[in-house]
């Protein structure tokens, strides 16, 4: 039985946040140890959730690209908020150009759909 691909991405969407939220804890880390469970907490809900996202259906290279760019670009961009890293015009520009390759794997996973 096939998963919906809502579902599908509402999981991939559960593990980014919950990685997200890890690897800013790590950050906050620095200065409160009591952070580090945030940390690992975050880090082992989003392998269970990229499991669930796999074990639906998803391409691996699918999924662990969109988790990595996606993860990439949400933490750049909080980190330069919360933490005041810099956001600059070629971290940007990098965080688009991983977003690009991203893309063209996923529409490169759609035209492999002949049965092997």
């Amino acid at each position: 039985m096939e998963v919906p691909s809502v579902r599908k991405w509402a999981l991939l969407l559960a593990a980014i946040c919950v990685e997200v939220t890890g690897t800013l804890s790590l950050r906050a880390s620095q200065d409160q140890r009591a952070w580090l469970v945030v940390v690992v907490v975050g880090y082992l809900a989003s392998f269970y959730f990229l499991a669930l996202v796999l074990r639906a259906g998803m391409p691996v290279g699918v999924a662990y690209g969109v988790w990595g760019a996606v993860g990439t670009a949400a933490t750049a961009a909080l980190a330069a908020v919360i933490f005041g890293d810099p956001f600059t015009t070629p971290i940007i520009a990098g965080i688009g150009l991983i977003i690009a390759g991203v893309l063209l794997v996923e529409l490169g996973s759609r035209h492999q759909e002949t049965p092997p």
